[in-house]
Order: C-alpha cells, then structure tokens, then sequence
C-alpha cells in the first residue's frame, strides 16, 4: 500500500500555522488529529472524497473531519482492539487539506469546531485555508518557474 506524505503549510516567515493550531489542543484532541492523519488520511487520501471524513469544499481545498478519538480510529484502521474509555472528550475538529504531486496532502488550516460550531466561524476558518491555499499556488508557481 502506497502511503501519502504530509506537508505542512509554510508561511513567508517560515513558520507552521498548523501547527500553533495544534499546540493549543488538548492532549486527547491531538491524539485523535494525529491518528487521523496517520491512519486515515495517509492510508486513503483522496479515496476519502465522498465519505464521512472528507468534503470538498471549493477549488482544490477539502475539510478533513476527525470525529473520533484516538482509541476508536486505532481500533477502526489500525486493529488495536481495545475498548474506548468510559468518558472520552467530545472531537470535532477540522483540517483543511489540499491533494497536490505524487500522493501528497497539503496541510493548510485546522480548527476546533466543537469550541464554536457557527457559520460565521465556519466561514471565517474557510476563508483563511482559501488564502493559505491561494497563497501556497502562487509561491509554488514561482518556485517552478524559477527552477526551469
């Protein structure tokens, strides 16, 4: 099985949005994020489109959906077998994705949609990986145009 890779998006600055995004989850929040990712969205990529996981959203950008905890994607992708703990915290979180090259996800944008589920905090979380997106085309744009 042929796993796709992971990028994170880099600003101008050389910082990784994602990843203040990340830092300031909970500990079990981020487990669920990075058994997601590693389990489910390396492992089917875009095989997702269509499925609970996965949305299109507009151009290029996807909502990756993470409504599990760690110990339910372990024992739904990886075989872990073991039973979810009796209270878990409640996940719903969001990670803006783009599919780019030979099997790579481009990791742009994530929120924590259980803190704020409105529309009007949706639609400003869209709009921001829109830009990151936008941005990330025109610099790897330059980037092959320079390398020719």
């Amino acid at each position: 099985m042929t796993v796709w890779k992971t990028e994170l998006f880099e600003e101008p600055k050389g910082t990784y949005p994602i990843e203040r995004w990340l830092d300031n989850l909970t500990e079990q929040k981020f487990a669920a994020y990075d058994a997601a990712v590693t389990h489910v969205l390396r492992n089917k990529g875009m095989q997702l489109l269509g499925s609970p996981w996965m949305k299109n959203i507009s151009m290029g950008l996807y909502e990756f959906r993470i409504r599990h905890s760690a110990r339910q994607i372990m024992n739904m992708y990886a075989n872990a077998g073991e039973p979810a703990p009796a209270k878990a915290e409640a996940i719903l979180l969001r990670v803006f994705v783009s599919f780019h090259g030979d099997r790579i996800v481009l990791l742009l944008h994530g929120y924590d949609k259980g803190v704020d589920d409105s529309a009007k905090k949706q639609n400003k979380e869209i709009k921001e990986a829109q830009r990151r997106l936008k941005a990330w085309k025109l610099q790897e744009t330059k980037r092959v145009k320079g390398s020719k």
